[in-house]
């Protein structure tokens, strides 16, 4: 089939069992336009909150899910693809942050929402690349643990006097992202600013005009005087983009910086998902207080 024909075939399925679909911005354009909601990782966990759908299906990755599990847990949350697991969130588990933990005794733990749920139970508060520095702050301690992504602890510790020690993990997208291509970006679009995701190494950015969670971008471009800009961060954004600001131009770095495994949700995986309404993600019952509670106290902060 189709996509216009997949798509008609999803929203009637999705009306008939009274589900709602949620999308992360790096989704598939197609998988975006069939979404009632779109929006970074702290957008949807808010939006999360306050759904009276029968059933929630997320398009994104399994951690995401998980969140909205945490949040909703009399209604089912089905993940289109199983297998779209985030990279960084592979990269620390809960004896390797307890090592943490023990060599840094008594700082709080900070724990970016790009994590597992058994290492969010394990952690004092969550984050997002949207709110980082705010929930650092509220913490009111002299320091702190940050974990799992290095790039964006290291910008998190350049706006705030606190001190963040970072664990050394990275997004490989963001991680990926070189000078040479922003140099690139800009010698064929000169009238454009850049804006580049927290998750950058340091010397991206340095040479950045903004430096903006995904939302944070697209509230950039609609107030912003600049008609170009260039946009340092998974390309499934730029439709985002492109749709809510239609009057800018807007620019890739590179080959276009593609998560893998945002884009293995398709028309057809999102079709499959509500037609047989199996798998539905769960959260271990032991996990599910500490992970909550990590998750709770971050949306009070926001």
């Amino acid at each position: 089939m189709d996509s216009a024909t997949l798509q008609k075939q999803i929203c009637r399925l999705k009306d008939s069992l009274g589900a709602v679909i949620l999308a992360h911005n790096y989704q598939r354009p197609e998988v975006q336009e069939i979404a009632d909601f779109c929006g970074d990782s702290l957008e949807l966990a808010r939006r999360s909150t306050d759904l009276t759908a029968e059933m929630i299906v997320f398009c994104g990755v399994r951690f995401m899910a998980e969140t909205a599990v945490l949040l909703n847990p009399d209604r089912p949350v089905l993940l289109p693809e199983e297998g779209a697991l985030c990279p960084l969130a592979a990269q620390i588990d809960p004896p390797t942050l307890q090592e943490w933990k023990d060599r840094y005794p008594g700082l709080p733990v900070i724990c970016y929402v790009n994590s597992t749920v058994d290492v969010k139970a394990h952690s004092d508060i969550l984050c997002t690349s949207a709110n980082a520095v705010a929930v650092v702050e509220s913490l009111n301690s002299d320091g702190v643990i940050f974990i799992p992504d290095g790039n964006l602890g290291h910008y998190i510790s350049t706006q705030t006097e606190v001190t963040v020690i970072s664990y050394p993990g990275n997004c490989y997208l963001h991680d990926r992202i070189t000078l040479r291509e922003i140099e690139t970006a800009r010698h064929d679009h000169p009238a454009a600013q850049v804006l580049v995701h927290p998750e950058c190494r340091p010397e991206i950015v340095a040479v950045a005009d903004a430096v903006l969670s995904t939302a944070g971008m697209i509230r950039y471009a609609q107030t912003t005087d600049a008609n170009e800009l260039i946009i340092a961060t998974e390309i499934g954004l730029l439709y985002q983009l492109r749709k809510r600001v239609p009057g800018k131009q807007f620019h890739t770095v590179g080959d276009g910086p593609t998560c893998r495994p945002m884009k293995l949700t398709t028309l057809d995986s999102v079709l499959r998902i509500l037609q047989h309404q199996q798998p539905v993600i769960s959260v271990p019952s032991a996990m599910r207080p500490g992970a909550l509670r990590a998750l709770q106290r971050m949306l009070a902060v926001t």
